[in-house]
């Protein structure tokens, strides 16, 4: 994500829990309830425990008109232990719940959790199938005092961090917990639908026309995007053959119009040069769209970069797709096992501006992370924000981008550059379509440089002070 303001108003939960060790912990051979939050230590309500999902199959009504949204999710999952009943995350009105076909009891609890009763107990290990329907007004449903979904003139955007699948469809809803997805969306005709992956079928009927996306590699709930208008398609190809599809809202002011095609189109060009650092690109799909709304964030959906208008307002912006487009290695391809990690995501897509603007003829990233380094004087508030574990309440803060990419580039000088290069390769390639952790990261680095480097990472991610050397480059 890039922010122009804050991208997000569900910043200030500030409780804690312990992390279990992987998405959905076995519980014991007791048949037993999951557990109503996944653990994460910023937002222990968010995701839930004893299922691991592997797809989602979204079967979606929406009339703008009225902003509403209805269908029925199929959420197919395998039970991590035997349950009895089990929680999804979600925010519009259920009319009903099958699981594996049979009806099952639900009820409502705290803000987003979806609580289920099947009609027989779940053993562990068993691949169940979980068929949600419901509706709703996304726009007027606030949860902890905010809706990530924007509406506007002709349609409405599912896009927002930490959280935007409650909106729109149930989910296991943290990026621990990664899946496939079928989404179709049927909308009134002369309408258009987009989302995640590849475009695989259009169809009109009567008044309406369905479109039907695939996402076939892993995917966090909140990287997962929906967006209903009015919208100018291109398409291209980056030069490996991956096939690029961006979107424009017909409603744009003319010069907005030309500032943002003249920096999204480039998106193939930026995934060619984020190649030459990162490895081959992940996915099967890429692109973006920029919608007709007021927000003033980006966010790497999956494939399918959101791009808020506003960043190209004045002039053509191409250091914020170059940063989303970073994320889809740096927090798509693999994902923060948590929400403290949120560095890995944030500091190297900062990081990824500083190589393309080298790219450009802007600055090297030594000389760009020189001047943030000193910018801000030892007493600058900056400085007290800690990259390696900001807080939920600045878990998007400045200092989590610039102070994150400027401790990048004293790693680079740290380690070396053939060290830094095999790293930036060898994380992507390590952890394919999964998660990861800071701790993970640093023993990656220690690895391929042979350096202790504890001190390092304590200086630059974890004490609430500037570093009183920045390494001179190499």
């Amino acid at each position: 994500m890039r922010t122009r303001a804050i991208a997000s108003t569900a910043l200030t939960l500030g409780l804690c829990l312990a992390l279990p060790a992987t998405a959905a912990a076995a519980a014991g051979p007791a048949p037993g309830p999951g557990a109503p939050g996944i653990g994460d230590p910023y937002y222990p309500t968010y995701g839930n425990g004893g299922y691991d999902v592997s797809h989602y199959d979204l079967d979606l009504d929406y009339r703008p008109a009225a902003d509403r949204l209805s269908g029925t999710a199929v959420v197919t999952a395998t039970a991590t232990q035997s349950l009895t009943r089990f929680d999804l995350d979600f925010a519009l009105d259920v009319s009903s719940v099958r699981v594996d076909g049979r009806p099952a009891r639900f009820t409502t609890s705290g803000e987003q959790e979806l609580v289920i009763t099947p009609a027989h107990t779940v053993p562990r290990g068993h691949r169940m199938t979980v068929a949600v329907t419901y509706t709703g007004v996304p726009s007027t449903v606030q949860k902890y005092g905010f809706t990530s979904w924007q509406r506007t003139p002709d349609g409405g955007v599912a896009a927002n961090e930490p959280e935007s699948a409650w909106w729109w469809f149930p989910s296991n809803d943290h990026p621990l917990d990664k899946a496939t997805y079928d989404v179709t969306v049927r909308v009134p005709k002369g309408e258009q639908a987009i989302s995640n992956g590849l475009l695989l079928s259009t169809r009109t009927k009567g008044g309406s026309t369905s479109y039907h996306w695939r996402q076939d590699r892993p995917q966090a709930t909140y990287l997962a995007t929906l967006a209903v208008g009015h919208f100018d398609i291109t398409r291209s190809r980056t030069r490996t053959g991956v096939p690029v599809l961006n979107a424009y809202s017909t409603a744009l002011d003319p010069a907005v119009r030309k500032s943002a095609q003249a920096s999204v189109e480039r998106t193939g060009e930026i995934i060619d040069f984020l190649s030459g650092y990162f490895g081959p690109y992940p996915f099967d799909a890429a692109g973006g769209y920029v919608p007709d709304v007021t927000s003033r964030f980006a966010l790497e959906s999956q494939t399918r970069v959101f791009y808020s208008p506003s960043f190209f307002a004045t002039a053509p912006d191409t250091s914020v797709v170059a940063h989303e487009l970073a994320h889809q290695w740096w927090g798509d391809d693999v994902s923060l096992a948590r929400w403290s990690d949120i560095w890995l995501n944030e500091g190297f897509a900062g990081y990824a501006e500083y190589l393309w603007a080298e790219h450009e003829g802007k600055g090297t990233p030594q000389e760009l992370a020189q001047k943030v380094y000193d910018s801000h004087p030892a007493d600058d508030p900056f400085w007290t924000v800690k990259p390696g574990d900001p807080g939920p309440d600045k878990q998007f803060d400045d200092a989590v981008y610039d102070r994150g990419a400027v401790a990048i580039q004293a790693l680079r000088d740290t380690i070396g550059d053939h060290a830094f290069r095999a790293l930036l390769k060898a994380w992507p390639a390590l952890h394919r379509y999964g998660n990861g952790t800071i701790a993970e990261f640093r023993q990656l680095a220690e690895r391929l440089s042979g350096q202790d480097l504890k001190g390092f990472f304590d200086t630059w991610l974890y004490t609430p002070a500037k570093p009183a050397v920045f390494p001179a480059g190499r």
